[in-house]
């Protein structure tokens, strides 16, 4: 079993082996690779296979009791300063890497349906598979400089994703803006990290917690320097999960292939944050009010999630703002000290929004064979409706992912999210409240998106719909001054590339949806049976997940101990409680959109502000916009205005200065001796009067 522990560091290398062999080809050979496009993703897909194969061997290893692993080498020193490299294999890392690798793989096999008719659908492959070997080597990462390393890799990669299709500018602006917010908390990690070090000499996990408690309670550091370092490392998860204030980035990430959304975006690069909070624990848990400012940001930011996703009415911005929403709950559980809880959720909401994403891009897949590649018609649930019928596969994975994260038993979201507000209530009733009633907005909003989606009568046809939501994207389009560039949905396919491909099927228009190709509808089974089970690892009667992933600064024998305290009669309180609100949710939605009974419109209109103030986003990007995008602008206009006037104005002085300087002198520069001789009179007589006089 050793020997797996060897070469675990071939995990991150293999998929960036087959990112490397794609690119080179793409880079010398682009036509042949291109040609190719099947035999390139085989390689890539076979290589992640790989990886998840060794993943799943390390996890059951440890599952077997074996030994935390590490292996480094010194990568720099000078002095008494010593860097090393490495990797790690413990019980974190080895789920995580599970994690990664099986969602990963499946989002690479649903690929080949989605991407079928890309032009980039090499490129999309290899920069796919970089992105898993970045987010492989971020979990494997022994210490803090490695994880930023790969942390900025991920960032990079998530750049070069979102803006697949750059020629576009809605892409191209998501991936800026996605880029530049996470700079701010990145910097901010930075801050964080190098000021760690300052205090501790160290850039291990453990070391730096213990040394930065030791010297907190010697006051040979402030506590307020341990809670500002605290904090400036926790900038960074709050921009990668997407935290209040640094969430703006992700809904608008949408504009990437629905696949990225489902890897990146829902399952993987968002949970770095958390994942970046466990590994830093032994830090945090020793700073009481860096783990507050953990708590309500996660709590805040699960509501705000919530209260945008409710009126939504595009499918996947709806499911981008339920992953915050869904980033809010972890990062909470990991400020109230419920770690285990935390990752928990972390793993059953990888595999159920990955899930739920990969059937969004189903379902607009079988929308574009009816209203063509215009997302504005083929994201909005207004236009759907009865698809259960033509996508009957859809339809029930979708409706499992729904239950899931709405927190309904024996479902998997339903364990990891009760014991996080277990956890809420013992730390803080009022981050409770703040969770119950998040879980009852989930539920409302979660099944108004199924009922909208899937039941009901199809609306596809309907011309009069199609117009009023053609007739309201040109009115944001002539609102912003822009050009409407949206994302064109499945298929990645240009306009005009549908005619040029119509090769099979899909490439027609009919009078119905239809059902995905096997390679998109596969991952979507395969991912629903974890979707279903893997919460009955964690549940409090026997909860092997905490006694397989707790916090360092715990023993096995604490976890025991607090599993022996069990009350079951409180269980079934905060359970029956939590259930309780995600009926109510979920009865709501189906009496507005299912039977129709509660009128959803009227409802809106007479709550108009709060309904405005939802579809606006709570008017967060309105704000960023004019402060920062216009107030920098101005800014910038001033600091032109100082370089033209007094920057260039000194030198053109200068400049001057010197060219009339230099006319003067020409004439006394002649060359004539008796010149000379004059000035040289002329300047003693000067002296002579002048000292004369003195």
């Amino acid at each position: 079993m050793e020997v797996i522990y060897q070469y675990a560091w071939l995990i991150p290398v293999l998929p960036l082996l087959g990112a490397m062999l794609v690119g080179l080809g793409l880079i010398s050979l682009n036509q042949v690779t291109n040609r190719l496009r099947q035999l390139n993703a085989a390689v890539i897909i076979s290589l992640m296979g790989a990886a998840m194969g060794l993943s799943i061997a390390l996890l059951w290893s440890q599952i077997q009791g074996h030994e935390p692993y590490l292996r480094t080498l010194e990568w720099a020193a000078a002095g008494n300063f010593h860097l090393t490299m490495g990797y790690t294999i413990d019980h974190l890392t080895a789920v995580m890497l599970v994690i990664v690798t099986t969602v990963a793989f499946l989002v690479m096999v649903y690929t080949d349906g989605y991407m079928a008719h890309d032009p980039g659908y090499v490129r999309f492959y290899a920069y796919l598979s970089l992105f898993g070997s970045s987010m492989l080597g971020l979990v494997v990462s022994p210490n803090l400089v490695q994880i930023y390393i790969f942390w900025e890799l991920v960032g990079m990669c998530s750049y070069l994703l979102v803006g697949f299709w750059y020629d576009r500018k809605a892409a191209a602006d998501a991936c800026q803006k996605a880029f530049v917010t996470n700079r701010v908390g990145d910097f901010g990690l930075l801050l964080g990290i190098l000021g760690l070090f300052w205090a501790t000499g160290s850039f291990e996990f453990n070391l730096m917690g213990d040394r930065l408690a030791e010297l907190v309670a010697t006051g040979s550091v402030s506590n307020f320097l341990a809670v500002l370092f605290a904090i400036l490392v926790f900038l960074g998860p709050v921009a990668k999960s997407a935290q209040f204030p640094l969430h703006v980035w992700l809904p608008d990430a949408m504009e990437g292939p629905t696949p990225i959304s489902a890897l990146i975006h829902a399952a993987t690069m968002v949970a770095a944050g958390v994942f970046l909070i466990a590994r830093m624990y032994p830090v945090f848990e020793h700073v009481p009010a860096a783990m507050n400012v953990i708590a309500f940001t996660g709590a805040f930011t699960a509501f705000l999630g919530a209260t945008i996703a409710i009126t939504q009415n595009d499918i996947k911005k709806g499911l981008a703002y339920s992953t915050i929403s869904q980033l809010g709950y972890m990062v909470m559980a990991m400020g109230v000290g419920a770690y285990s809880a935390g990752l928990f959720h972390l793993m059953t909401h990888a595999y159920f929004k990955a899930m739920l994403f990969l059937g969004s891009g189903s379902v607009i897949h079988g929308m574009e064979a009816v209203v063509g590649h215009d997302p504005v018609l083929a994201q909005d649930m207004r236009l759907m409706g009865g698809l259960r019928k033509y996508m009957p596969v859809t339809g029930f994975t979708f409706l499992i992912g729904c239950l899931a994260i709405s927190g309904i038993p024996p479902f998997a979201g339903f364990w990891s999210k009760d014991e996080i507000l277990g956890a809420a209530f013992a730390a803080n009733p009022l981050l409770w409240f703040i969770g119950w009633l998040t879980a009852g907005i989930t539920a409302f909003y979660m099944f108004r998106m199924y009922f909208s989606t899937f039941e009901g009568k199809f609306r596809g046809k309907d011309e009069k719909i199609k117009t009023q939501l053609k007739q309201a994207a040109a009115a944001v389009v002539a609102k912003l001054a822009g050009e409407p560039a949206p994302n064109f949905g499945p298929g990645a396919m240009k306009k005009g590339e549908l005619e040029a491909h119509s090769h099979d099927s899909h490439s027609h228009h009919s009078d119905s949806p239809h059902e995905s190709p096997w390679t998109m509808v596969l991952p979507l089974v395969v991912l629903a049976v974890p979707s279903i089970l893997i919460g009955l690892v964690g549940t409090p009667y026997a909860n092997y997940f905490e006694q397989f992933i707790f916090s360092p600064t715990e023993n096995l024998a604490e976890v025991m101990e607090k599993a022996a305290e069990f009350d079951p009669q409180e269980f079934y309180v905060m359970a029956g409680s939590s259930i309780a609100i995600s009926v109510v949710g979920i009865t709501l939605a189906a009496l507005m959109y299912l039977w129709k009974k509660i009128d959803a419109a009227a409802i809106a209109k007479s709550i108009k502000p709060l309904y405005e103030f939802s579809l606006n986003k709570w008017y967060f990007d309105d704000i960023y916009y004019n402060v920062f995008v216009l107030g920098l602008r101005r800014l910038a206009r001033q600091v032109l205005e100082v370089d033209f006037r007094v920057v260039d104005g000194a030198v053109n002085l200068t400049g001057f200065f010197t060219l009339v300087s230099g006319e003067g002198l020409k004439y006394l520069e002649n060359g004539r001796v008796q010149f000379y001789a004059l000035i040289v009179f002329g300047a003693v007589l000067g002296l002579v009067i002048v000292f004369g006089v003195t």
